[in-house]
């Protein structure tokens, strides 16, 4: 069972003035936690180009519903509705849990897009942190039958997007503790069974098959077709060190993928300079260029 105490990290969201809702949409039936929320434009008729918002909280922690919805809350006067999804966390169901929870959401989505006046050919990814390593598992294991469940339903659905955008996202998770050190910052080492991905992937990095790091990690599925990808990332990063992000560009450019990597000099985990209101207009930019 989930902490019920780990869900709340964060407060919630201010959303009572968000006239057009729809909350605790049912897209599962393993967990209690296979819901998502959909918010919609203050004005205006479907079919809406879709956000699809998946949450950070270290793979075991955090809720669909919390503060880091805000900064895409913003972008729904700009004609933008927002799906924000939950999943699986870490301390009910390990990988690949997570991912085929986020796959079966954005096949639920395509399925009832027009119930919800979404877009369904319109849609991206957007998450942060253990949400932007969603995004991108997703966005670069498309079409891929080893990485969804299709038994969850909506098998008829593909979970094509037209962009992601990835906040400060673990791309390579063998990697993760020694970039850290790399970068004097404090981290937990590959033999503790308390590490988020330790806790995530089912047991200590030093004591999993190499194979199993790798298939669980954004930075192995990288492939010449991958949607349009925005990486942002802090080069102060004291969980997730930037370095996650460069590697995966890097892999991603030399395949010929259309990739953008900005990183934010003084900027640490979950920085108040993501979601500045200049840094939101250039994400705005992004989705503009690929959904608009």
């Amino acid at each position: 069972m989930v902490d019920e105490s780990l869900l709340h990290m964060l407060p919630d969201a201010n959303i009572v003035n968000i006239r057009r809702k729809f909350l605790d949409i049912s897209y599962g039936t393993q967990s209690e936690f296979e819901k998502l929320d959909i918010y919609l434009p203050p004005e205006g008729e479907g079919p809406f180009p879709t956000i699809i918002f998946i949450h950070g909280g270290a793979w075991y922690a955090c809720d669909k519903r919390d503060t880091q919805i805000e900064p895409y809350l913003t972008l729904l006067p700009e004609g933008y509705a927002l799906a924000s999804i939950n999943y699986r966390l870490s301390d009910e169901a390990k990988y690949p849990a997570g991912v085929f929870d986020c796959k079966a959401a954005v096949r639920f989505l395509k399925a009832h897009a027009e119930e919800y006046q979404l877009d369904a050919g319109r849609m991206a990814l957007a998450g942060q942190s253990a949400g932007a390593y969603y995004v991108l598992m997703l966005g670069a294991t498309i079409g891929d039958p080893d990485m969804e469940d299709l038994s969850m339903g909506w098998a008829d659905q593909d979970t094509e997007v037209r962009c992601v955008v990835s906040w400060y996202a673990p791309t390579d998770i063998d990697k993760m503790y020694e970039q850290l050190c790399e970068n004097g910052k404090a981290a937990l080492s590959h033999s503790d069974s308390t590490a988020p991905e330790a806790r995530y992937l089912g047991g200590r990095l030093d004591n999993l098959p190499p194979e199993l790091v790798h298939k669980a990690s954004p930075l192995y599925h990288v492939h010449p077709d991958m949607p349009p990808m925005l990486l942002q990332h802090g080069r102060e990063d004291q969980l997730v060190p930037w370095q996650q992000s460069q590697t995966f560009y890097d892999r991603a450019k030399a395949l010929g993928n259309d990739v953008t990597l900005e990183l934010f000099d003084n900027a640490q985990h979950a920085d108040p300079a993501f979601e500045t209101p200049a840094n939101m207009a250039r994400v705005k930019q992004f989705l503009d260029e690929h959904m608009k």
